[in-house]
């Protein structure tokens, strides 16, 4: 007889490395962090439990379900996570700074690109292409996570609802997401089912035991602080967040515009849960429709750039506050102005999310199996799938139709596209987009370049100008 060999076999943990050991593993995984973060959450998993056997399967997924229910960029607040885990304080800074960092670069790089030559018919066929393919990206991430969230009746209604919301009623998204969590968690305290599952990162493959690995099972002891370094930790990060809020706004003014970046970003900081595609749908209309930073079209192009580069998706509100200081510079030389803007936007985005984890870690360290928190986690990204056809249905308006008309019914008001106006070369780049995605499974950063290169072939041809 037989027997099948069993998938939990014990092995030796690996040696402890040191931070500066680490940095080189931290910048690896930045520099392939591409595809979104079911992407880059992917990557993480593969090197740091898979490969290097870090960390074990249950913890990276506890610490994952505990990044997802805070706002901001998931898969980035889970590098601070894990570094932190690993190296304390400068573990986590190390991991999330490195996350962020060749994003940063490429986006400002570009964004300089953008507004010297964007009007260049070249560069404008390239960005057009991206455009296109940035729809059929967002639609396979809606569909990606919403075949691992929406199993039951139940997180489908959820989804179906935040989408009505936010889409034909203009709801808040922090109060989506709120009342989502709380039914999340209400449902799971009395013991139901129906909001159960595992994120982005559950891995279909041989399972790493957490005693298997480098950190292991226990607490280490940075995971048990006082209340003198909670409040430390709390009054530093705060320091770093808000102090360059309040000089700009005391220097310059409300309205001044870096004065509102700084605001309108941190704002962002702390209500925009559930991910990037959830957030971006918000910052689209808000940057666009209120603040007139940038076209629906621009916001399209900039995300088309994040989608390309590595780094979070979040990456693309850089390019949004590069645009709105360029364009409101002052005094100051345009350039100037727009390096400045979209490098505060990046800071008060950013800071928030080690705020979250060196306050929020030690004492989610505590709570890994609780059912409470993962049901909240469950029905969050039900109603994240919600938003982000919202996002998906947002672009498609501004990308398939050259016009819109505003369509009003008492609490209802939405935009309808203009039949007439569909532009044919926007839906076949589109269409081909989505065909090398679904069709062809063919990766986020081959179909991007794919369809740039489509646009720019049609540019030669002089069909796109």
């Amino acid at each position: 007889m037989t027997v099948a060999p069993t998938h939990n076999a014990v092995r030796t943990p690996p040696e402890p490395i040191t931070l500066g050991q680490a940095f080189w593993v931290w910048l690896r995984i930045a520099v392939l962090s591409f595809g979104g973060p079911a992407g880059q959450i992917a990557v993480m998993h593969r090197i740091l439990v898979d490969e290097k056997r870090w960390i074990g399967e249950q913890r990276f997924l506890h610490a994952l379900n505990y990044c997802m229910l805070l706002p901001g960029p998931e898969a980035q607040q889970l590098a601070t996570y894990i570094g932190w885990l690993m190296h304390r304080t400068k573990g986590g800074i190390v991991a999330g700074v490195l996350f962020v960092l060749p994003g940063a670069i490429a986006i400002m790089a570009l964004s300089w690109v953008y507004v010297l030559y964007g009007q260049v018919g070249i560069v404008s066929a390239l960005f057009f292409g991206l455009k296109c393919a940035v729809l059929a990206v967002v639609l396979q991430a809606v569909m990606r996570i919403g075949g691992r969230a929406l199993k039951a009746t139940p997180a489908r209604a959820l989804a179906t609802a935040a989408f009505i919301l936010i889409f034909f009623v203009g709801a808040p998204f922090p109060v989506i997401v709120l009342g989502a969590g709380l039914i999340g968690w209400w449902s799971a305290r009395r013991g139901g089912t129906a909001f159960r599952g595992g994120g982005h990162g559950a891995s279909k493959g041989m399972v790493v035991a957490d005693a298997d690995t480098l950190l292991g099972e226990d607490l280490p002891a940075h995971a048990l602080p006082t209340w003198g370094q909670t409040i430390r930790t709390a009054l530093v990060w705060l320091a770093l967040w808000l102090l360059p809020v309040a000089t700009l706004l005391t220097a310059l003014g409300p309205d001044d515009v870096f004065s509102r970046i700084a605001t309108f970003f941190s704002t962002m900081a702390m209500v925009t849960f559930g991910g990037a595609y959830a957030v971006l749908a918000y910052v689209a209309q808000q940057a666009v429709d209120q603040y007139h930073w940038l076209a629906p079209k621009e916001m399209l192009d900039g995300l088309g750039m994040a989608e390309t580069t590595p780094g979070p998706l979040i990456m693309v509100l850089q390019f949004v506050g590069f645009l709105g200081a360029y364009r409101d510079a002052g005094a100051l030389p345009p350039l100037l102005a727009g390096t400045l803007g979209g490098l505060l936007a990046t800071w008060v985005t950013f800071v928030p999310c080690f705020l979250w984890i060196f306050l929020g870690a030690p004492f989610i360290e505590r709570l890994r199996g609780n059912a409470a928190v993962a049901g909240a986690l469950s029905a969050i990204t039900a109603a994240v799938v919600g938003v982000g056809l919202n996002l998906a249905v947002w672009f498609a308006l501004h990308t398939l139709f050259r016009a819109t008309t505003p369509i009003a019914a008492g609490p209802v008001r939405f935009d309808a596209p203009i039949l007439a106006s569909i532009d044919p070369v926007a839906l076949m780049l589109a269409g081909g987009a989505a065909g090398a995605l679904f069709g062809l499974r063919a990766g986020v950063v081959t179909t991007l370049l794919g369809t740039s290169a489509a646009s720019l072939a049609l540019h030669g041809l002089g069909i796109v100008t």
